[in-house]
């Protein structure tokens, strides 16, 4: 659309009363949606010589056709309306939210009896999600203190009144263990066990009143009873949460429940930073980047992305403090611009972690344009797509091998800087397991593996592969676990069938894009541990085979024959080797009864060739 165009049809019937305004192309497809206080102000100010307007200002004016606008009452309801017409059309123009589906999330799932777990993907099933977490060591914080707090089950089991009446399930060792008190055998009552999920909901919101005075309560009834022993228990989980408490960060005693939030912009993105603020702690801190297509102002990218963010977080904070002035769609809301006082100091503070994300981002840039390796592309993909805290530049992946229990190996193949590394492959021989234990295996090889790396002081990787799926994850990481090493490694299993991501404790898989990078590398490496361990395997077997032979020689022992075929490679060559060459590797001695052995062997094939040769002459 030219500035003549807008001279000659838009502005004579543009009015100066609050709206919607609309820029549609050739196609008819809107490609940018906008609010106004005065629709003939801010329409006016896309066209003229306007120096200072962007590029993709200009770009968008150009390939638009013709603009259509409709009035409102107030601006509240252009605001309301823009709102509901970019959800419609998604312009291409319009600001551009990036999605962070990968990070983690507390789930209470909608279920009888509720379980609780963490999950990196949201599913509208009328389960809460609390989150996103963008720190995995702050989730498992958050589910261990839940875990000593409060006792809930884990299974899966479908416990419907009717399920529990008919006796369908039974206890299993998280009760005997004290970490579930057994609702699948009606041991205790749906009314008792959503008591503890309702705190649970409170802790996570960080209503920490109402817990304390949960525990409190529990902790008195026992006493009154004289269940002394249940007391002790209960005030020592109450001293660990009040230990929790502390470790929030307080910024003011007279601030109570609020939101804050602040943006800083350069030419293509900007930051929102979103601090969830409760009772005066800060218990979730969340910038948020999205991608500008135009020119916007700050009050329109923050009054745009608010509300998506306070939904996404849960939060039911009654007021809002933000650096500039604006309109948002929930009327109720206290919208406060501080000038001065806490409210200004948690703002300044927000500003800053806005500002330090654009900064960082800049420098990610600047890296990204000196020439990075494919090398380098592929680590920090993958360091996005699994939500790594560092870059995995060391990867170790594991894998078994047996045929029905018999000679049961285990491989750990090496990756460095995305590329195997053969000097640091490793194969183990499974020592502590009968049969065919694929699981038992895993957890052995895990176990003896990073033991002797923590005693020699070394290194460890920053991801680990475990060939197999939520089973085979699950033994590794009693091994992890067992030598505190949860927090250290990224642990994850990769299932055959899907090529299905599983993370520990979280029940949904991820799935990578099947032309990913960083999927075709945990590809690599499951391929390299599996073949590197079916070739241990295969030689172990043929050597076992091989060396049968050789141990039936009288005076030769194992270590012996290991020589012998070490040399010569195979019970062939070494039939057709002569005496000093076999003297010169297994000394005189024990030469003289190899080649003994051999010709006793020959003579006995000759004589049974014997009578079947005088038949032939009958």
């Amino acid at each position: 659309m030219t500035n003549k165009d807008y001279q000659e049809k838009l502005l004579p019937i543009l009015p100066k009363k609050p709206g919607v305004y609309r820029f549609i192309d050739g196609d008819d497809t809107v490609i940018y949606v906008g609010k106004a206080k005065s629709l003939k102000a801010r329409v006016s100010s896309y066209f003229g010589d306007r120096k200072d307007r962007l590029r993709r200002t200009k770009v968008m004016v150009k390939n638009a056709k013709r603009v259509e606008f409709t009035i409102t009452e107030t601006e509240q309801d252009a605001l309301l309306l823009e709102n509901s017409l970019i959800k419609q059309f998604q312009p291409r123009y319009n600001i551009n939210l990036k999605d962070a589906k990968s990070y983690n999330y507390v789930c209470i799932k909608n279920e009888r009896f509720p379980r609780v777990f963490t999950t990196r993907r949201v599913i509208r099933d009328g389960s809460t999600y609390f989150g996103p977490y963008t720190s995995k060591k702050r989730v498992t914080i958050i589910l261990d203190l839940v875990k000593k707090l409060f006792q809930l089950r884990t299974c899966s089991y479908n416990l419907s009144e009717r399920n529990i009446e008919q006796g369908k399930f039974k206890l299993c060792l998280e009760y005997h263990i004290k970490n579930c008190v057994g609702p699948c055998e009606g041991l205790e009552t749906e009314e008792s066990y959503n008591a503890k999920i309702d705190q649970i909901r409170n802790m996570l919101r960080g209503n920490f009143g109402p817990v304390k005075a949960h525990l409190r309560l529990m902790m008195e009834g026992h006493v009154e009873r004289l269940e002394f022993e249940q007391a002790q228990q209960l005030k020592e989980k109450l001293a660990a949460f009040e230990d929790y408490q502390s470790k929030s960060t307080v910024v003011s005693q007279t601030l109570r429940d609020v939101d804050v939030f602040s943006v800083a912009t350069d030419e293509k993105l900007a930051f929102i930073n979103y601090l969830k603020i409760v009772n005066g702690a800060i218990i979730n801190a969340y910038t948020q980047e999205a991608e500008l297509n135009l020119d916007d102002e700050h009050e329109d990218i923050l009054a745009y992305t608010i509300p998506l963010l306070r939904d996404r977080f849960n939060s039911i904070a009654p007021e809002v403090v933000v650096p500039v002035d604006l309109i948002l769609p929930d009327e109720s809301l206290t919208i406060t611009v501080p000038q001065r006082g806490d409210k200004r100091k948690v703002l300044d503070m927000s500003l800053k972690n806005a500002e330090y994300a654009r900064l960082q981002r800049r420098k990610q840039a600047i890296l990204h344009q000196n020439k990075q390796t494919s090398a380098e592309r592929i680590l920090r993909t993958m360091q996005s797509d699994l939500q790594m805290d560092e870059l995995p530049m060391h990867i170790e992946c594991f894998d078994n091998s047996n045929i029905q229990g018999t000679n049961p190996v285990a491989s750990c193949v090496v990756f460095k800087n995305a590329r195997p590394s053969k000097k640091d492959y490793r194969h183990f021989k499974i020592k502590t397991v009968e049969g065919p234990d694929d699981y038992a295996s895993m957890e052995e090889v895990v176990f003896r593996r990073y033991k002797r790396r923590l005693a020699e002081n070394k290194s460890l990787p920053q991801l680990v592969i475990i060939d197999g799926g939520k089973g085979q994850l699950g033994a590794a990481m009693k091994s992890v676990r067992a030598l505190g090493l949860e927090n250290q490694m990224t642990v994850i299993g990769i299932a055959k069938r899907l090529e299905e991501i599983f993370f520990p404790g979280d029940p949904l898989p991820l799935y990578l894009d099947k032309k990913s990078e960083s999927l075709k590398v945990i590809q690599q490496a499951r391929n390299e541990a599996h073949r590197f361990a079916i070739t241990f395997h295969r030689n172990l077997r043929s050597k076992n085979f091989a060396g049968t032979e050789l141990t039936d020689i009288p005076g030769i022992g194992e270590k012996t024959a290991d020589k012998l075929l070490r040399h010569f490679e195979s019970v062939t060559q070494l039939k057709k080797a002569l005496y000093s060459e076999i003297a010169e590797v297994v000394g005189a001695a024990a030469a003289k009864k190899v080649m003994q052995y051999f010709e006793e062997q020959r003579e006995a094939s000759t004589s049974d060739e014997v009578p079947g040769t005088e038949a032939e002459r009958g």
